[in-house]
């Protein structure tokens, strides 16, 4: 991606160096790419992953002809805590989000969100289709009228079942680059305007909690948008520099917020019933590790962090995100009940299988379709 002309007003080498960062997880990467971010956006993958295979019930335990916490008595209490690796991947895009919008017009902005989102998307769906249609699956696939509507990414709010169970991360995306294409992309970014942003997101926020206004609560995800904002926020003190005191007031603040919203939604009294118990404290520290990760990203502390195959691994994320759970259902049936494999030796072949399986998504379906579509909605690319 060329770097976008500077804002005006906009301060000048130190800001022109961020502006030329590449965006990660697209194109080829160079010495200024953040490589490292591409590194972290695999590393929440695999902890979501974890979660699917070995930290919770539900059909990932007829896949294992039982409950993952009898196939993994030590490692499953830790897995159950990998669903917190979709909250690292918010903060992870509000960082993202501000970065490629920054100095793009809107038909820019939304060509590049939606050549990025759409064509591994597409393939997922009918590949998980096509799969749980095989007569041999234990699995069931919807029928085509509901399919079909999953190919909006619209299923959610029109009451349709998803494809894929991941599906209601990508209906909070969505939301959030609406948000930020309507408030910060069609006027112009500025920092001004970004902080005013986060500052009114934030307040819009805790006032929808309070309201208990459904479409508020759509709009507005009081769960959620502290995350992408406290990404903003760090956003701002990659752009700006660690001296940046309304950067750092963003990001504490919604870390603040952000703890008590995963605590809220993840803990639970001990009880006998429950899959697993997660403690309060391990689920706060997950979150301030993840803020604390992309944070040391933001401000050149994992400069070191280089290496070319994260650029591969940024690339692989978000298809092998998208199949490999109900992919992966299938796999380690085959692996575990059919062949008989440990679930010691299933579990890591499955998720080498479902990176396989992703870098065939990437090299034949996103490289080739992705330019075609950016350029179809923005012939300027």
């Amino acid at each position: 991606m060329s770097a976008p002309p500077l804002a005006p007003g906009a301060p000048g080498p130190a800001t022109t160096t961020a502006r030329r960062t590449a965006i990660p997880g697209r194109g080829r990467g160079g010495p200024s790419r953040l490589r490292a971010l591409d590194g972290l956006r695999l590393l929440a993958a695999l902890m979501v992953a974890a979660y699917h295979f070995g930290g919770r019930n539900g059909e990932i335990s007829q896949a294992w002809g039982g409950s993952p916490a009898h196939q993994f008595p030590t490692a499953a209490p830790l897995f159950a805590y990998g669903c917190l690796g979709v909250q690292i991947f918010f903060v992870i895009s509000g960082f993202v989000i501000c970065l490629s919008g920054w100095g793009r017009t809107l038909r820019t902005f939304v060509a590049s969100r939606v050549s990025r989102l759409y064509p591994a998307y597409w393939a997922a769906i009918l590949l998980v289709t096509a799969v749980f249609a095989l007569p041999w699956v234990a699995y069931k696939a919807l029928p085509p009228s509901e399919v079909l509507t999953n190919l909006t990414m619209l299923q959610q709010p029109l009451g349709v079942d998803r494809v894929l169970g991941v599906c209601w991360t990508l209906w909070a995306e969505l939301r959030f680059y609406a948000l930020f294409a309507l408030c910060v992309v069609l006027p112009g970014a500025t920092r001004g305007r970004v902080v005013l942003f986060c500052a009114g997101w934030t307040l819009a926020a805790a006032l929808a909690q309070a309201a208990h206004q459904p479409f508020l609560d759509t709009v507005l995800m009081p769960e959620y948008a502290p995350f992408f904002i406290g990404g903003i926020g760090l956003y701002l003190l990659h752009r700006y520099g660690a001296r940046d005191p309304i950067g750092w007031a963003i990001v504490l603040v919604s870390w603040l917020i952000g703890q008590h919203y995963a605590v809220a939604g993840l803990w639970h009294a001990p009880s006998a019933d429950a899959f697993s118990y997660r403690s309060t404290a391990v689920i706060i520290a997950v979150v301030t590790l993840g803020f604390a990760l992309v944070a040391a990203v933001a401000l050149g502390r994992l400069r070191w962090a280089n290496w070319r195959w994260l650029t591969v691994a940024g690339a692989l994320t978000y298809p092998f995100y998208l199949v490999h759970e109900h992919l992966g259902w299938v796999v380690v049936r085959a692996l575990h009940h059919d062949l008989g494999l440990p679930s010691y030796a299933t579990l890591p072949l499955t998720v080498v299988l479902m990176l396989l399986l992703a870098w065939v998504l990437h090299r034949f379906v996103e490289r080739p379709l992705t330019p075609v579509l950016k350029r179809s909605i923005d012939p300027r690319h």
